[in-house]
């Protein structure tokens, strides 16, 4: 028996789902259902393990964005509030909590910067590089082993696709 009452029909193959459809509601396309339902599925499913590893790790997910933008800068591992704002696709605001969050945990340092008299620099310190780089590796690692199943050229293939797919979503 399930453990909640959607696992079942979470189950169910997307041929099934589009077949019923197809069954219920004839001549709505239904092509759609066997790219969209296992990618909704999988992203769920990637979610929740990447949460589920990132609180093993013991690092949430906001800070790790923080601190990987940082780390993925390059020496000397310093961006504008600004820069990480537009980098990690959130509001100066959200940056500012993360900011504090990390200050406060000795992941990062702020410090007037050059790119005018209001502006902060952030940059990493030596216990951010040090947590960056563990958390990675380790979350990596996991994840390579989470697509273990796939071949390298399904792989690649798989990346095009979902790359052009994203593009194509994005410029709508």
């Amino acid at each position: 028996m399930p453990d909640h009452p959607l696992d079942e029909v979470a189950t169910l193959p997307a041929a099934e789902i589009a077949a019923a459809w197809e069954r219920e509601l004839p001549g709505v396309p239904t092509a759609s259902i066997g790219v969209v339902t296992p990618l909704w599925r999988v992203a769920k499913l990637l979610a929740d393990e990447r949460r589920r590893t990132l609180v093993r790790l013991g690092v949430d997910a906001a800070t790790l964005d923080l601190l990987s933008t940082l780390r993925r800068s390059g020496e000397p591992w310093t961006l504008t509030t600004r820069e990480l704002a537009a980098q990690c696709l959130v509001t100066a605001g959200a940056v500012s909590q993360r900011v504090a969050r990390a200050e406060r945990d000795g992941l990062v340092s702020r410090a007037p910067s050059d790119a005018g008299p209001r502006a902060v620099a952030v940059t990493l310190t030596t216990a951010g590089h040090a947590t960056v780089e563990r958390v990675v590796r380790e979350l990596l690692a996991h994840e390579e082993g989470l697509l273990a199943p796939l071949s390298h050229a399904e792989r690649a293939e798989l990346a095009r696709a979902l790359e052009e797919l994203l593009r194509s979503l994005q410029a709508r």
